[in-house]
């Protein structure tokens, strides 16, 4: 059946024309991400109201489909230690500890008091939150090896009301150390009395609880996995991460790294203020600034060659242009290379190879074209050669700096996304005011 589609205008106009009563009962009928949406239109005051307002099943599913921009937890933290408990009781464990996990630890702690059984959710708010034990959930479908068929369709059949959305049902023994995965066909079709330890299946992939939260992503869709087991150093088994998990991490970890690649604090976000924006913005610019002088100086040194031959100021901005793109496209595939970790170590100098002779080709290409055009605008064939020099070297260069920056950067240990374009560039505008200057003035001159 396909579902009609909500009217958000006119769920948040219940609540500004001060009929929280009504919005609760549509409440009922709608999807917890649609009124997630709602909640995330109101400001602070009205989205309190509403959510006191709210049955604790549907202002927790709520709460944790907000938008990270909208602060969910400020909400939670603002209401009653009581209600902002059942609400945390309605939530699964690893969605408790994510919407917790950002507020101070005196609000956690007054909240938590009076959750009933709070194990589960401290145990995960001891994991760094961008791990895999900090995403994972604890809450498993387990057997053990010397249960009968029969006896582990029972076992399963109890935790199941308890264990929400489970795809995989593991094997452990009685000190939870993870033995196996039990193939759920062979088990629906096993003689009643056969050994769960006869048929039970090696994990494809177990993560460490420390292992950061994009590689556990990466190796879910790399082998195609619904769900992986965090196991720690002695083989027991802490949880699982599944792969609605992942999603929000490979959106999270995206959006980063398109931030970060512009030279933008992923703490910034999408709809900070223009404060935060300046904030996070203006210190790469001043690294810009200097490496635009940087630039700047080389033209400077050249300033009587260029008043002699004024068609090179003309040039100069074609040649680092060209260069900044041709390091820009080559600093893109080489940083996604980098995520997909198809760059393993042995082998980065074939990664370096291969953008040195693509840059090499197109500046090649690239430079008969505009030596063509010099050669139009009647400068003479010796310009023209100077510009095909000048435009193949920096393309040449703008590969290889494009390759190399990020893997530097990821050898050690810094985030590969983060302003190498600035560096590129800088690169690229130097290597092409310098090519171009230093040949006209040893070939024209």
């Amino acid at each position: 059946m396909t579902q009609r589609p909500v009217n958000l205008d006119a769920m948040v106009g219940l609540v500004r024309a001060g009929d929280i009563a009504a919005l609760v009962e549509h409440a009922r009928m709608l999807e917890s991400a649609d009124l997630a949406d709602v909640l995330a239109q109101l400001d602070d005051s009205e989205r309190l109201a509403v959510v006191r307002a709210l049955p604790p099943e549907l202002s927790s599913q709520a709460l944790i489909q907000m938008p990270e921009s909208a602060h969910a937890e400020d909400t939670l933290a603002a209401l009653a230690p009581e209600q902002a408990a059942e609400i945390v009781d309605e939530l699964e464990d690893d969605d408790a500890a994510d919407l917790l996990g950002e507020l101070q630890p005196e609000d956690v702690e007054r909240i938590l008091r009076q959750v009933e059984d709070r194990a589960d959710v401290d145990a995960l708010l001891r994991y760094d939150e961008d791990t895999a034990g900090g995403i994972m959930t604890t809450h498993l479908v387990t057997v053990n090896p010397d249960n009968t068929a029969g006896e582990a369709l029972d076992a399963i059949r109890r935790q199941a009301g308890a264990v929400e959305d489970f795809y995989t049902v593991f094997v452990t023994d009685d000190g939870r150390h993870l033995r196996g995965i039990l193939p759920l066909p062979d088990l629906v079709l096993s003689p009643p009395s056969r050994r769960v330890s006869e048929f039970m299946e090696a994990p494809d992939i177990i993560v460490p609880p420390d292992m950061d939260q994009e590689d556990v992503a990466r190796l879910m869709g790399k082998y195609d996995l619904t769900t992986v087991p965090v196991v720690d150093g002695s083989g027991r088994l802490l949880g699982r991460v599944t792969f609605d998990d992942v999603i929000d991490v490979v959106e999270e970890e995206t959006t980063e790294d398109i931030l970060q690649f512009g030279g933008t604090s992923a703490d910034e976000g999408l709809v900070a203020g223009w404060r935060d924006a300046v904030r996070s913005r203006l210190p790469w610019l001043f690294v810009n600034l200097i490496t635009a002088f940087l630039a700047a100086s080389v033209v400077y040194s050249h300033q009587d060659l260029i008043r002699r031959l004024t068609t090179l100021a003309v040039l100069m901005p074609i040649i680092a242009g060209m260069g900044g793109n041709a390091g820009t496209q080559a600093l893109a595939v080489t940083v996604r290379r980098i995520a997909l970790g198809l760059v393993p170590r042995g082998q980065f100098l074939g990664v370096i190879g291969k953008e040195a002779l693509v840059g090499a080709t197109n500046g090649l290409a690239t430079g008969f074209i505009v030596a063509l055009v010099a050669l139009f605008l009647g400068e003479g064939p010796m310009l023209g050669a100077v510009v095909f020099l000048a435009m193949a070297g920096n393309l040449l260069v703008a590969g290889c700096v494009g390759a190399i920056i990020p893997i530097l950067l990821e050898r050690r240990g810094v985030d590969p996304a983060v302003a190498s374009s600035i560096f590129v560039t800088t690169f690229t505008d130097v290597c092409g005011f310098f090519l171009l200057l230093w040949l006209a003035g040893s070939l024209l001159l």
